[in-house]
């Protein structure tokens, strides 16, 4: 499944009429091969994707933001701010049955035309100045092709004309039949044929002309009838001439299986939706909100499950021991009875019977024969001696294995909240770090540096900083907060260090419920409808000594109940 001509087509048509006089107000690093763009047009923002996949090249509008996958931009998301940031979208064009869209923008430096190639294994992204390449999202030398260079300062072209195929638009019966008469090859199916020699069908388009005509999809071009496969033909190409795009969905019980612009009957499940993007998106799943991440984060979410499922076990045997003393006090009854009776041992002797209550039954205590009497008492305290001081360690270890588990339910937050790549790749690098993570090690993804926690500025001048991640708390806590600050986190979860900068100044009790709304929203108590959060100073949160990053303790706290609130959802 590929964006053909006609989809393309399609999306030139949308663009036109939803994109063109718009301002491009932003422009990010969606992911690695990706860019993103917000444009307002029509009183209204629009959210593009371009995407350089290799294997899912697309470009389509999208429902919701786009996040910036990358701290660290691209070169060309670099030249993207320089020329496109701020411009004006002036026409959007596709040029004759090639799979390439063209945005012309009129920018800061001029006037200037975004190419996306979206063309499994040879997909690009091209910024264009007088026709000659600024940059691309994949460089092409005269190794790989020698008549199209994607190289900056390079002359861009489009790709060489495609010879000996006919126009759908103007195709009449006799080229039908002729195209059959042509085929040599007794192998080759019908479908095969069509799109082989018919300027925009894509496979997915011959199958449903073949299919039309009365015939199943797998016929063999042998066993074509040109005149019903020309009319089958004419029905379909009739809408698309006028460029009457109806794009729809096919949906099976696996998902989603196919997007088109004209009705399919080839495929059960096909229904139509509003737009071509929504279609594109749908299928390809959005690069945005929870979707667009979350085959990554299962691995991540199944090695915090199974290191959890270890640490309670850990922790059930340490609390055992610290209730079950009977194998101890056991170890101590045995020396005693052994010096008691040690007169009565024999050399040689392997066991010794004997109560030592005389409610309780006797104890079969067992002995060393190559050890005097006094040397297996001596052996059986040195061993309670040292169950003893086994015992000391017990509630440290409790501790510390509580505060792991506090801090991995912390990274299921923290992964449950992460809407970017460097942000997944935070919580598996911290997997690593603790040795929790049996999968392949990884290093940081290239150019993603560390996810910067959250800035809000209020009307007032209040500035909140939210951690959305365990490293981003440590650092809004200890490195943004000061001593007089406000502190805030939903009680009794993981969740957000949220700090409110008071700058000397009374923080009125509007903004501490605002702040406590958003310390309830990043944590795992979100979907409650009331979430108690602790406020407190930042002078009296304090780290756990020993913990993982992010931990702490705090005191003096007091208690609001707020409904959990985004940012966005807040007036400042």
């Amino acid at each position: 499944m590929y964006l053909d001509a006609f989809t393309l087509s399609a999306l030139v048509d949308e663009f036109l009429d939803v994109l063109v006089g718009g301002r491009i107000q932003d422009v990010l690093d969606v992911d690695a091969s990706g860019l993103g763009m917000e444009i307002y047009a029509q009183r209204e923002r629009r959210y593009l994707y371009l995407s350089a996949d290799t294997q899912r090249p697309r470009v389509h509008l999208v429902g919701d933001k786009l996040r910036r996958g990358l701290v660290k931009p691209t070169q060309l998301g670099l030249l993207f701010r320089r020329y496109v940031e701020g411009g004006i979208v002036q026409h959007v064009s596709q040029p004759p049955w090639e799979r390439i869209i063209q945005i012309d923008v009129q920018g800061p430096e001029g006037a200037v035309t975004i190419v996306i190639e979206p063309m499994e294994r040879r997909s690009n992204i091209l910024l264009l100045q007088n026709n000659i390449i600024l940059d691309c999202m994949r460089r092409v030398g005269p190794e790989e092709n020698r008549y199209r260079l994607s190289l900056p300062a390079h002359e861009y072209k489009l790709p060489p004309a495609q010879i000996g195929k006919h126009d759908p638009l103007r195709l009449n019966p006799e080229e039908m039949l002729g195209i059959f008469e042509q085929n040599d090859d007794p192998k080759k199916k019908t479908q095969q044929v069509l799109s082989a020699r018919i300027l925009g069908v894509s496979p997915l388009l011959a199958k449903e002309i073949v299919f039309r005509s009365g015939a199943d999809v797998t016929q063999k071009a042998s066993d074509a009838n040109p005149e019903r496969l020309f009319d089958a033909a004419r029905e379909l190409f009739e809408p698309l001439r006028q460029r009457r795009w109806q794009p729809g969905l096919v949906e099976g019980e696996s998902g989603i299986e196919a997007f088109s612009v004209y009705p399919l009957q080839h495929i059960a499940g096909w229904h139509p939706v509003e737009t071509v993007s929504e279609a594109l998106a749908a299928y390809y799943g959005a690069p945005v909100g929870e979707d667009a991440y979350n085959a990554a984060k299962v691995p991540v979410r199944a090695a915090i499950e199974e290191a959890s499922g270890r640490l309670r076990g850990k922790l059930a045997s340490l609390e055992k021991s610290l209730t079950d003393e009977s194998d101890r006090e056991v170890l101590r009854q045995s020396g005693e009875l052994i010096l008691a009776y040690q007169f009565q041992i024999q050399p040689g002797q392997t066991e010794l019977k004997a109560q030592y209550d005389l409610d309780q039954p006797e104890l079969v205590i067992r002995l060393d024969p190559a050890l005097t009497a006094l040397e297996n008492a001596q052996a059986y305290f040195a061993r309670y001696d040292k169950a003893k001081r086994a015992l000391d360690d017990v509630p440290g270890l409790v501790e510390e294995t509580r505060n792991e588990l506090d801090w991995l339910a912390q990274l299921v937050t923290d992964l449950e909240f992460a809407m970017s790549w460097p942000e997944i790749d935070e919580v598996q690098q911290n997997l690593q770090a603790k040795g929790y993570w049996r999968g392949q090690t990884t290093k940081r993804i290239a150019g993603s540096g560390q996810s910067a926690p959250l800035k809000i500025a209020t009307r007032d001048g209040y500035v909140i900083w939210v951690g959305r991640n365990s490293r981003q708390n440590e650092l809004v806590t200890f490195g943004k907060g000061g001593g007089q600050d406000v502190w805030l986190h939903a009680r009794g979860v993981p969740g957000a260090h949220v700090v409110i900068k008071s700058d000397g100044r009374k923080i009125p009790d509007t903004i501490i419920q605002q702040a406590a709304s958003i310390a309830a929203y990043y944590s795992a108590s979100r979907a409650d409808a009331k979430v108690p959060v602790d406020v407190t100073r930042c002078m009296y949160v304090k780290k756990i000594k020993g913990a993982a990053t992010g931990m702490v303790t705090y005191r003096n706290e007091e208690t609001v109940l707020v409904a959990p609130r985004s940012e966005s959802e807040n007036e400042y």
